[in-house]
């Protein structure tokens, strides 16, 4: 998974403001308590020592530099989807918000969510999501174009598989071409345009905690149990006779054009 280079401090950025307060604490007791109790041979740490507690409030203030920026981002995020009108706004805004406003409804669909830092340049996974066991990696593309082709959707694919990831989201303010669309299905991956994304943003202003993702993104090309006969999308049934009357399996969505079936728990 490719990511940007950039200093601890831009690291540090990225996590949890208190992850950044608790360092500087750590940072400031270590110096004005714990090294000057140190007894170094070597001369140039035995200075260093001496004057670590003068140091130690300059920098305990640079490790809080990063929190400060990720409670700011934080307070950004928060109101980012009330802020948002229909798939015209959510072209309009700049990357760094996209990439929020997809961080943020997604924890209020119910996923924790890494934000890697790769950026829209850099063309790897954008945001990592977890929910119970499942793991997606997300590309987002807050592009211009009016169509996504397929080799963002391949590239993703790519990395789910060479990281054992559940599967990938590849999300964008556009749209996708047909040929995106036939590569992904079949494959753990789902592709969601930007009207079906505004659709998600305003479920996720009315009901802020734990929405249903499936129930929300009906025009989303989603992870679906394929037909082993004619590819179509399998729907749960249950058997209403003979000897496995009353259990359930998988039949083909296209019955009885097709007569395709699974084992329930295949």
């Amino acid at each position: 998974m490719t990511k940007q280079n950039g200093s601890i401090l831009d690291e540090l950025a990225l996590f949890p403001w208190w992850v950044g307060v608790i360092l500087a604490v750590i940072v400031y007791l270590s110096l004005k308590y714990w090294i000057p109790t140190i007894k170094f041979q070597n001369t140039f740490y035995a200075g260093t020592a001496k004057a670590a507690p003068g140091l130690a409030p300059f920098l305990a203030g640079i490790m809080l530099a990063p929190a400060a920026v990720s409670a700011f981002f934080s307070w950004r995020k928060g109101p980012l989807p009330e802020r948002q009108k229909g798939t015209g706004g959510i072209r309009s805004i700049a990357w760094r918000e996209f990439e929020g406003l997809v961080s943020e409804a997604y924890k209020r669909l119910g996923y924790s969510v890494t934000e890697t830092g790769a950026g829209a340049a850099d063309g790897g996974v954008d945001l990592i999501l977890r929910k119970n066991d499942e793991e997606l990696f997300v590309l987002l593309r807050h592009w211009k174009l009016e169509e996504i082709g397929v080799t963002a959707v391949r590239e993703l694919y790519g990395v789910v598989a060479a990281e054992g990831a559940s599967g990938g989201v590849v999300l964008c303010s556009g749209a996708f071409t047909q040929e995106a669309l036939d590569f992904a299905g079949g494959k753990p991956m789902e592709l969601i345009e930007g009207t079906t994304l505004a659709r998600m943003v305003e479920e996720v202003k009315k009901n802020p905690i734990l929405i249903n993702v499936n129930s929300i993104l009906p025009g989303a090309q989603r992870r679906v149990n394929l037909c082993p006969l004619c590819g179509g999308e399998m729907v749960p049934r249950t058997a209403g006779n003979g000897a496995n009357a009353g259990k359930k399996f998988w039949g083909c969505s296209a019955f009885p054009e097709c007569r395709g079936t699974k084992p329930f728990d295949a």
